[in-house]
């Protein structure tokens, strides 16, 4: 199974496709491969915060629905007839409720012809114990020319014997089973909880459908199944804390993903995402493992964020765009919003020195371009946006292709 990258690989790999996908541009800039505005020595280069850090600002948020940690499963016997179900989808039941019942008729009818067997198996036997038996006497009156041959004969017998004991034996197991299926006829719960589903046959089947007659899911011990697409599974990692928020008030529960289930995709659109991507093609299942499961209840739709993924947590930028040369009053390079570059002030929060990383609270957003430093900026020049470059000039969508490639959010 392919391993999950940890957060500090997403991070590392996000901001390295953000820088070479700006030099690349850059450089096809400079050799004519693709049009737009012309190139001048007073030209600067600007990206959107939201690609170099591949994220848009905004909190990415799965769908999920709350389910049992335990699920019981019973499944029917396909040689017996079903003659009655007492449950449906959304009943609550408890250990020893009565589920279905199968048709005991059938059950009677099989038992009839088992015990007939039963007694034919045991008449052969006798019969064979008789003839041993007489074999043995005339054994003993015979001349000792013929002993050799009465020996290999009564063998034989009592081989044949040890047969019948093995057939009548199993037989027995047969008349038992039947036996207890016709005092046990009807199915009973074996878990307190609310019935999920029950699988009466009908309608279409598409191969991958959970095939059991009747599913419970047990109450309490509740968790989150969530669904994430195939372009954003690179987000999540197994150990990641959660917060699952409730789509009809504030309420919030933590927990933490425990499985992201990539064997198991699934092809349907149906599926829902929150963000800034529409949820299309493969969806996989994730699950996550509640701190408390107070007031959710069975069937309940939420959604799943990372734990402060907030707007408000500010934004970490890359080292190298903050020019920091007066170590009291940092800035970076940005366009002023009417495509001309400017110095724009920062405050800087943390410092994350192990990823060469800066918390940026104050003087940025997630839609603002800024520039990679270099000694030819200056204000005034004219900035060429280079992920509108690699949207509209490329031909082919190339700029988006890439972007997506390298698993960089687009902002829609």
């Amino acid at each position: 199974m392919k391993k999950a990258m940890t957060k500090k690989q997403k991070i590392v790999l996000g901001v390295l496709a953000a820088v070479i996908l700006i030099v690349l541009i850059i450089l096809a800039k400079s050799f004519g491969l693709f049009g737009g505005p012309e190139e001048t020595e007073e030209t600067a280069y600007v990206t959107p915060v939201s690609v170099i850090t591949g994220v848009s600002g905004k909190v990415n948020r799965f769908s999920g629905i709350v389910e049992s940690q335990e699920t019981w499963k019973v499944d029917k016997n396909p040689e017996y007839v079903v003659s009655e179900i007492y449950v449906a989808a959304g009943d609550e039941v408890k250990a020893g409720d009565p589920l279905f019942t199968y048709d005991q008729e059938s059950f009677e009818s099989s038992l009839g012809q088992a015990q007939i067997d039963m007694e034919r198996l045991q008449a052969e036997k006798e019969a064979l114990l008789s003839t041993i038996a007489q074999l043995q006497k005339e054994k003993s009156q015979a001349p000792s020319s013929e002993q050799a041959n009465y020996t290999i004969q009564i063998q034989q017998q009592e081989l044949e014997s040890k047969q019948k004991d093995l057939e009548i034996k199993s037989k027995q197991l047969e008349i038992d089973k039947l036996n207890d299926n016709i005092a046990n006829a009807t199915v009973t719960s074996g878990i307190d909880g609310v019935v999920q589903s029950v699988n009466t046959g009908e309608g279409v089947s598409y191969g991958y459908e959970d095939t059991s007659f009747i599913k419970i899911m047990k109450t309490g011990n509740l968790r989150i199944k969530g669904s994430v697409n195939e372009q954003n599974i690179g987000q999540l990692y197994e150990g990641m804390a959660v917060t699952v928020c409730s789509r009809v008030d504030e309420t919030v529960w933590n927990g933490t993903i425990t499985t992201i289930d990539r064997e198991n995709q699934n092809t349907d659109n149906n599926n829902y995402y929150y963000g800034d991507s529409a949820n299309r093609g493969t969806t996989y299942p994730f699950y996550v493992e509640l701190e408390d499961s107070s007031g959710l209840m069975l069937g309940q739709h939420v959604y799943v964020k990372e734990q402060g993924s907030e707007e408000t947590d500010g934004i970490w930028l890359d080292m190298g765009f903050v020019d920091e040369t007066d170590p009291e009053k940092p800035f970076v390079w940005a366009d002023n919003g009417s495509g001309r570059l400017e110095k724009r002030s920062v405050v800087i929060g943390e410092r994350d020195d192990e990823m060469c990383r800066l918390l940026i609270t104050e003087g940025l957003a997630y839609t603002d371009a800024i520039a990679y430093p270099d000694e030819t900026l200056k204000a005034g020049k004219t900035c060429l946006n280079t992920a509108a470059m690699s949207e509209e000039d490329m031909t082919g969508g190339a700029g988006e292709d890439m972007m997506m490639d390298s698993g960089m959010a687009v902002e829609g």
